[in-house]
C-alpha cells in the first residue's frame, strides 16, 4: 500500500503527528507548509490538549473533543488518557459515554467502526472486509438494546464499543489496530429514535426470535472466517439474549460478555479483597442482589466458582446467594421464574420490600445491579448497619443518575461502617472527620487485561477459570493502608501496571489449561510486555 503523503497524512489518524512531524518527514511527506513552522513534542501537544478541554465546562462537550482527537491523532489521544486515568475514563467511557450514545445522532462526526444490518446478513462477510486492517484481533460488538441503564439506543449504542475498545489500548497497551467496534442493526423500540429525522438506523421495531439468532449466528460464522484470531465481547445486550448468545458460543469460539462476566470478575474481586482485609474467609460472605437480570446472574454464577473453589459444595455455595427483583424476593413458591433464575431460588417467606429482606435474610453484602436509582434508601442501608458491624454496600449501576445510592448516603446512614464500591465513580466522602475514598468496581481492572493475555496467547477460549484468576489478581493489589482509607480496588491512575499485573496471572492459567495458540515463553512478563503498544511517534 503506498505511503500516506501531505494532506491525506495529516487525515490518517494512526499516522498523523500534527506539529511533531521532524523537518526531514515534512520533506520526504510533502507536508511543508501544511503546518506551522514550529516543531512541537507529543508533550507540547499534551498541553494544548488539557488546555483546550479546560475550556469546556460540560462533560459531553469534552467527550466531543477528545472524540475529535482519536480521528485525528491517535497516537496523542491514547497518550492523553493514558496520562490520567482517573481524569480521562470518565469522559470517554462511563458515565459521560451513555449521554454521548443518546445524543449519537446529534453528535456524529466521522464514522467509526462497522454498522451490520439485518437486511445485509447474507453480506456480512464482504462488509468486514471492507474494514482497514485484515488482522482484527478484538471486535467489541452491541445491537443496542440495553445501553448502560439507559435502554434501547438502537445503533447509537456504537458509542459503547468504541469507548471500550479505546480502554482495551490505553489501559492494557492492546493495539489499536487490532480491534474493531460493531453495531448490530436490527431496529429499535425506542419511539424517540423511530420519530427522530437524525436516527441513522433501521427504522423499524426489533426483530426476534429465530430471525434475530439467525442473524446472530450469520454474523458470528462470517466474523469468524473473515478474522480467524478474532476474539469477539458481547456488550450491552439485553438479558436473555446475552445469557442465551453467551451460553451457545462459549465453548465453540474466544467469546464473553463484559456485562455478565467482566462485572462478575470484579465484584467477586471486591469481595475477596474485602475478606482478606477484614480478615475473614471468603466463605463467610452471604449476598442478597437488587435486581436478577443477567449481570446478577453473572455475578451470582462467579460467586459460586469462587465458594466452590474455596471448598463448599454447589449447594452451600448456592445457599449463599439471594436475589431479589421486580417482584420480590426470589424463593421457591414463586411461579413466575426465568431459568436462570431457579438455581437461585431458596426456601423462605416471600417479600416485596428489600429492607426487610435484609432483616431476615442477614447479608453480609447487598448488590445493586438493578438500574433503579436510589433503591438502597435509608432504611435499607441502616437495617444492614444493624445485622453487619461493616456493611458492604455495592450499587453497581450504570451511569451515576441509576446507582442503588450514592458514597455519602451510604456513609452517612451507616454512620461510617460502610465498605463501599459503585459502577459509577463517586467523589470522596469525609464523615465525622474522617474521609473515605469510595471504591468503583469497574470493568476497566478486568476487561482490557483478558485483552492484552488473549491477544498475546491468541487464547482459544475464554473460561471462568481464567476471570476468577483475574478476580484474585486485582483483589492482590490492594494493600492494608489502602482498605483503611476505604479502598478496595486498585487506584485508576495506576491502571496499565494493574493490567500487565492481572494479564501475567491470566496468561499463566491460558497457557496451564492448554489454550494458548502460541508456544509458552521462559519469561511471561516480558513476553507480555513486548506485545503491547505504547503511544509514541515513531
Amino acid at each position: 500500500m503506498e505511503q500516506s503523503r501531505g494532506y491525506s497524512l495529516l487525515r490518517n489518524p494512526g499516522k498523523n503527528k500534527g506539529a511533531a512531524f521532524s523537518i526531514e518527514e515534512r520533506q520526504e511527506y510533502g507536508l511543508e507548509g501544511l503546518l506551522p513552522n514550529n516543531i512541537e513534542t507529543i508533550e507540547t501537544q499534551m498541553m494544548r490538549v488539557h488546555m483546550q478541554l479546560n475550556n469546556f465546562e460540560k462533560p459531553i462537550n469534552k467527550y466531543i473533543y477528545l472524540m475529535n482527537l482519536y480521528d485525528t491523532n491517535e497516537t496523542l489521544f491514547f497518550r492523553t488518557v493514558a496520562s490520567k486515568p482517573s481524569v480521562y475514563l470518565p469522559l470517554v467511557y462511563t458515565p459521560t459515554v451513555g449521554e454521548a450514545c443518546q445524543a449519537f445522532g446529534h453528535i456524529a462526526r466521522r464514522p467509526r467502526g462497522l454498522y451490520i444490518s439485518i437486511n445485509q446478513k447474507n453480506r456480512i462477510k464482504e462488509i468486514l472486509k471492507n474494514w482497514y486492517t485484515p488482522d482484527v484481533r478484538f471486535a467489541v460488538v452491541t445491537d443496542g438494546q440495553r445501553i448502560l441503564g439507559l435502554g434501547d439506543l438502537g445503533i447509537f449504542g456504537i458509542g459503547i464499543p468504541i469507548g471500550k475498545l479505546a480502554l482495551y489500548t490505553s489501559c492494557a497497551g492492546v493495539p489499536p489496530k487490532h480491534t474493531l467496534p460493531i453495531v448490530l442493526d436490527v431496529g429499535t423500540n425506542n419511539e424517540d429514535f423511530l420519530k427522530d429525522p437524525l436516527y441513522l438506523g433501521l427504522k423499524q421495531k426489533r426483530v426476534e426470535g429465530k430471525e434475530y439468532d439467525d442473524f446472530i449466528e450469520a454474523f458470528v460464522v462470517a466474523i469468524n472466517e473473515v478474522f480467524p484470531k478474532i476474539c469477539i465481547q458481547w456488550e450491552d445486550f439485553a438479558g436473555v439474549n446475552a445469557i442465551r448468545i453467551l451460553d451457545k458460543y462459549r465453548n465453540k469460539i474466544s467469546t464473553f460478555n463484559d456485562d455478565i462476566q467482566g462485572t462478575a470478575a470484579i465484584a467477586t474481586a471486591g469481595f475477596i479483597a474485602i475478606s482478606r482485609l477484614m480478615k475473614k474467609s471468603f466463605r463467610e460472605q452471604r449476598f442478597l442482589f437488587l435486581g436478577a437480570g443477567a449481570a446478577a446472574f453473572g455475578i451470582a454464577n462467579m460467586l459460586v466458582q469462587k465458594f466452590k473453589k474455596d471448598g463448599l459444595s454447589e449447594e452451600e455455595a448456592l445457599g449463599q446467594i439471594w436475589m431479589f427483583d421486580v417482584n420480590g424476593l426470589i424463593v421457591k413458591s414463586r411461579n413466575d421464574l426465568a431459568e436462570h433464575q431457579k438455581a437461585f431460588a431458596h426456601e423462605g417467606k416471600a417479600s416485596s420490600d428489600f429492607a426487610e429482606a435484609v432483616l431476615s435474610i442477614e447479608p453480609t453484602a447487598i448488590i445493586g445491579v438493578s438500574t433503579v436509582g436510589g433503591a438502597f434508601n435509608q432504611q435499607v442501608i441502616e437495617n444492614m448497619s444493624l445485622v453487619n458491624e461493616q456493611p458492604i454496600i455495592f450499587p453497581y449501576s450504570n451511569p451515576t443518575s441509576h446507582s442503588e445510592c450514592t458514597a455519602e448516603e451510604a456513609y452517612k446512614w451507616s454512620k461510617g461502617k460502610a465498605v463501599f464500591a459503585s459502577g459509577s465513580p463517586f467523589a470522596p466522602v469525609t464523615y465525622e472527620g474522617k474521609t473515605f475514598t469510595p471504591g468503583q468496581g469497574n470493568n476497566v481492572f478486568i476487561f482490557p487485561a483478558m485483552g492484552l493475555a488473549i491477544f498475546a496467547t491468541q487464547a482459544k477460549r475464554i473460561t471462568d477459570e481464567m476471570l476468577i484468576v483475574a478476580a484474585e489478581a486485582v483483589a492482590e493489589q490492594i494493600s492494608d493502608e489502602d482498605f483503611e482509607q476505604g479502598l478496595i480496588y486498585p487506584r485508576v491512575d495506576n491502571i496499565l501496571q494493574v493490567s500487565v499485573n492481572v494479564a501475567e496471572k491470566i496468561v499463566e492459567e491460558i497457557f496451564n489449561s492448554g489454550l494458548a495458540n502460541v508456544d509458552r515463553p521462559e519469561d511471561i512478563r516480558a513476553f507480555i510486555k513486548s506485545k503491547m503498544y505504547e503511544p509514541n511517534y515513531e
